[in-house]
């Protein structure tokens, strides 16, 4: 995946303390932004949202 984009909640200053995320038709890759080369997470599609939508609902920040 090529097109890697970082959070929105990246924070101020130089935002080294965030994901960044790359999507396409079928999947979503979550990365370490201070190490990129490094593994990342795949999910396909059909759970990110619902995936996310849990993290907000337990209440731990994204």
């Amino acid at each position: 995946m090529d097109n890697w984009r970082k959070s929105s909640y990246s924070g101020e200053g130089d935002g080294n303390n965030c994901v960044e995320v790359a999507v396409s038709p079928t999947r979503t890759a979550v990365r370490d932004s201070k190490a990129p080369t490094r593994a990342t997470l795949t999910f396909p599609a059909a759970v990110f949202t619902p995936f996310l939508d849990a993290l907000k609902e337990s209440g731990k920040e994204l």
